[in-house]
């Protein structure tokens, strides 16, 4: 790298943070941290009338959550503050004024009406419905009035736009590390407003003069902005600074589960899965969404299964440390087409994460539950559980909630099994098996418990297959779930033979 690497992720405060936002954050994040850069947050805010409170609060804390870290932003400070645009609104004028001296832009006073006119009219006539390098001189802007009449309005402070001057027939091409090449006709272009009547920037004006005055040396944003990119291609030029002008890269959608389209809130509704990284309650519905943080989802999970929406390694590796993305991770790599959206990939990362993590910091994560449900459990019991459970389950809060067995007597027993395995003589085989398990040691292990009913069924003659789901029952009352040595051997002798008096004498009586 010529210059020194500096990106920014620059969200919108009108909302909660898109899973596909949080994917742009992550790729920017790791190529600052690639390349020993420097990671921004900057919030653009310049459309106050979509801005809604808590969103900025929130962004921050699904990055903080994830573990992207941030090297310069509202409240890391830096260099370049403020990192609101909102704060910087009297630095956007002197530029666009300095491209009407310049005859690079032009005020634009046309009401709502005289637009919406203009469009029909445009319409009517088969013509690109555009305020453009011909439709721009038949209405009321400085090219078109006299130079005493657009003062007067100024002095009386008329309503009006400022918009860039786009030249006809000309070519605009700028190099896009992931796509190539782009070309565009300044006459497929308009003359987008640059300073809105209130004297905020728009988009266009504001995140080129920001990325220049901090220095970016790479956008890397979603590609429902590549369309703007000339544009912006064009102020790079106008203002002088086509020299300094960042790299592009715009990133492919994330596409629904099916791939037809962008993946959206419904999409996570109909199908059950978040699209957000935190839960979010809208502040003017009440309306509440779900989040991965609160669905039991780890961060290292959501963002390793992120990473490889649109991002291929060169290898066939899919479980990766932030350290390790941080390594491989290069830009060239990233697909042009949409990535779908996977759910059940979704829960595979959950699960191999879930896997690997030592079993303390699972603990951590299902102490509430246990805290919860009053279970009087030490540590190392619950522990014991998740190790045993963590194989079956996509969740942490799973090994608990489903494993709800060691912790609690059974208040019911799996029909099916019991239907179809328990006979006449099972209740009496069941109380037999309890009374070999009181001759076995109170700190007897899995194996231990095994052997004993290996030996059991041989002296009775029974085949070990017919009676193990039943006895599974009898003690959890499923008819699947951890291994049941391991199981048994964890609940503990005394606990196990008690279940199994009172599950003979329940199922008994439910057979009757």
């Amino acid at each position: 790298m010529s210059r020194p690497v500096r990106v920014r992720f620059a969200p919108s405060p009108t909302g909660p943070l898109h899973i596909g936002g949080v994917r742009t954050a992550l790729y920017n994040y790791l190529f600052a941290r690639k390349h020993k850069g420097t990671f921004i947050l900057r919030l653009e805010d310049t459309d106050q009338t979509r801005f809604v409170p808590g969103a900025e609060a929130y962004i921050k804390e699904s990055l903080a959550w994830l573990g992207i870290e941030i090297d310069e932003g509202p409240d890391q400070s830096g260099p370049h503050a403020p990192y609101r645009q909102s704060e910087r609104k009297p630095m956007y004028r002197q530029y666009a004024e300095q491209l009407i001296e310049k005859g690079l832009a032009y005020y634009a006073f046309d009401t709502t009406e005289e637009l919406e006119e203009m469009r029909k009219r445009l319409e009517a006539s088969n013509m690109q419905s555009a305020y453009d390098a011909v439709s721009r001189m038949s209405m009321k802007n400085s090219l078109t009035l006299s130079a005493d009449e657009v003062k007067e309005r100024l002095d009386r402070g008329d309503n009006y736009v400022i918009r860039i001057k786009l030249p006809r027939k000309e070519e605009v091409r700028f190099h896009d590390i992931i796509r190539g090449w782009v070309v565009v006709s300044t006459n497929q272009m308009d003359d987008k407003v640059l300073l809105k009547g209130d004297g905020m920037p728009t988009y266009h004006l504001a995140n080129v003069v920001d990325d220049y005055i901090m220095g970016i040396s790479h956008v890397i944003r979603g590609e429902e902005w590549l369309p703007s990119a000339p544009l912006h291609v064009m102020l790079y030029r106008f203002l002088g600074w086509e020299d300094v002008m960042p790299e592009f890269a715009h990133l492919p959608l994330l596409l629904k589960p099916e791939g037809n389209g962008k993946l959206s809130k419904r999409d996570g509704d109909r199908l059950g899965f978040p699209v957000f990284p935190l839960k979010w309650s809208d502040p003017k519905s009440g309306e509440i969404s779900s989040g991965y943080r609160e669905a039991g989802y780890f961060p290292e999970a959501v963002l390793n299964m992120l990473a490889l929406l649109g991002w291929h390694p060169s290898d066939n590796r899919e479980h990766f440390s932030m350290d390790e993305l941080i390594e491989a991770f290069t830009l060239e790599k990233v697909s042009k087409s949409g990535a779908k959206f996977d759910v059940q990939k979704a829960f595979w990362f959950n699960q191999q994460y879930l896997q690997r993590k030592p079993l303390a910091e699972v603990y951590e994560s299902v102490k509430p539950i246990i805290d919860e449900k009053g279970y009087d459990v030490c540590q190392e019991y619950v522990e014991g559980v998740i190790a045993m459970m963590r194989e079956k389950v996509q969740f942490a809060k799973d090994t608990i909630l489903q494993g709800t067995y060691f912790f609690e007597e059974p208040s019911q027993y799996d029909q099916v099994v019991v239907q179809k395995k328990w006979t006449a003589e099972t209740n009496g085989i069941i109380n037999k098996l309890a009374d070999a398990f009181g001759g076995i040691s109170e700190t007897a292990v899995a194996e231990d418990y095994e052997n004993l009913y290996k030996s059991f069924c041989e002296s009775e003659g029974i085949k070990p297959g017919n009676l193990l789901q039943p006895l599974r029952v009898v003690v959890s009352g499923e008819g699947v779930g951890a291994p049941i040595w391991e199981m048994i051997a964890h609940i503990g002798r005394d606990y196990v033979i008690n279940r199994m008096r009172i599950a003979t004498t329940k199922i008994s009586f439910s057979i009757t």
